[in-house]
């Protein structure tokens, strides 16, 4: 189907991956740790994820909860010894204390990453100034998508902006791929989709019962049908 949605599943091990997978999730993203919304897992899990499954592998690179970089050298390590095990995507995206794009934490590791493809996660959603933010990362190297809700306060909040922005798609600070995602649900996708949006991320929606809980099968099939159907 030339206009399948993109749906994009939180793994925090090889059991979510699998599960996910078997739902119909078209990529995964790698995290450990949601109590902090995700942060950088180790090459261990990254290594038995990578081994379970084949659809592509987003890896989180965020060693704190926030948006601040911190120290950039421990980020940068964590983003080489993931290259090193063979991760070639990943999730990354930091705000200085005037909640602009922390340029220099970005550039360094965008530096080290390469040209591989990366996602800058919901940091935008906390920013002063989107627009600013997408123009300041327009020519950032392999920068393809944003994971966004439109707004801090989820996606109930955020769809007027994600509609303005999916209306933006091409121009200068918006090529990247939105991502739709935090507070996502089921009774959002025929107006994001109607809106052009194409692809979607998932966490707490894929585990019925919880954090606590593994990613059901079920309930990524029904995400992978209502994308579906909503194509």
């Amino acid at each position: 189907m030339s206009n399948r949605a993109v749906l994009e599943v939180i793994a925090l091990d090889a059991e979510d991956a699998i599960a996910a997978q078997a739902g119909g999730a078209d990529r995964l993203e790698l995290v450990t740790d949601m109590a902090a919304d995700g942060l950088s897992p180790s090459r261990e899990t990254y290594a038995r994820v990578r081994a379970a499954v084949d659809i592509p592998l987003r890896v989180m690179l965020r060693l704190t909860d926030g948006f601040a970089a911190g120290d950039v050298e421990p980020l940068v390590r964590a983003a080489r010894d993931m290259r090193s095990e063979g991760a070639t995507e990943f999730v990354l995206g930091f705000l200085d204390p005037d909640g602009r794009p922390d340029l220099a934490a970005l550039e360094r590791l965008a530096a080290e990453l390469d040209g591989c493809r990366w996602t800058f996660h919901r940091a935008i959603d906390h920013a002063t100034d989107r627009d600013a933010l997408r123009r300041q990362l327009a020519d950032f190297p392999g920068l393809d998508t944003y994971l966004t809700a439109g707004s801090a306060a989820g996606v109930d909040a955020g769809v007027p902006v994600l509609t303005a922005e999916a209306a933006r798609r091409g121009t200068p600070g918006y090529e990247p791929r939105l991502l739709v995602g935090g507070g996502l649900r089921l009774d959002h996708v025929p107006a994001l989709r109607a809106a052009g949006i194409d692809a979607f991320h998932i966490g707490g929606a894929a585990r019925p019962a919880g954090w606590t809980s593994p990613v059901a099968r079920g309930a990524v099939r029904a995400w992978r049908r209502a994308l579906d159907e909503a194509a």
